[in-house]
């Protein structure tokens, strides 16, 4: 029998962090699959990688859509929160912004098919760009505005650009299993180094 915490039998707070943790757990594992099969990827796939029931991801997200869109969000949230945490890290900024960009790389990787979905007309992909925008811009100026006040990087580039320049070196990456596309951005982040002087 469930514990309560004793308001009208309402699950004890344990449990909700319980549950919420099992769903981050899907996230997580139905991120796996879509990085490696796309998001059409079947939900027994998923439920495999999660070590559960195919019942359990339909309790949770009834449609495919509300998977996608939820595992959309989730990784844009670790991503987001990922910048801040590396900064207070002791990494240099420099290095910090690189590690960064391999997380950004993971989540651009992530997406795999999600354009052609979001295009499905589905209401519920309505401003998933715009939220994306909204969380990791902020995020990525920060990360830079850092490398640049150590003097790491050279200040022409705007958060913008950086994120706009993996992302195209992301593009079409499922088509060619030989394009390394985190070694890429890598280089264009290395990039942003001003050279050594003396």
């Amino acid at each position: 029998m469930a514990e309560t915490d004793g308001r009208a039998g309402r699950p004890a707070p344990r449990k909700r962090a319980d549950a919420r943790r099992n769903e981050q757990t899907l996230l997580d594992a139905a991120a796996r699959v879509f990085v490696a099969s796309g998001v059409e990827a079947p939900v027994r796939d998923i439920a495999a990688e999660a070590g559960v029931g195919m019942g359990t991801i339909y309790r949770h997200f009834p449609t495919r859509a509300d998977l996608i869109i939820a595992v959309y969000r989730h990784q844009v949230e670790a991503c987001a929160e990922a910048g801040p945490a590396l900064l207070a890290s002791g990494l240099a900024p420099h290095a910090a912004l690189t590690r960064w960009t391999d997380l950004f790389v993971d989540f651009l990787v992530t997406k795999h098919g999600l354009a052609g979905v979001m295009r499905s007309g589905n209401p519920g992909f309505e401003g998933l760009h715009e939220y994306f925008l909204d969380r990791l811009l902020p995020v990525c100026a920060q990360l830079l505005e850092a490398a640049e006040a150590a003097g790491e990087i050279r200040t022409d580039i705007s958060a913008y650009e950086l994120m706009r320049g993996a992302g195209n070196l992301c593009v079409g990456i499922e088509d060619d299993p030989d394009f390394d596309a985190r070694r890429m951005v890598g280089l264009l982040t290395a990039g942003l180094l001003r050279p050594l002087t003396g």
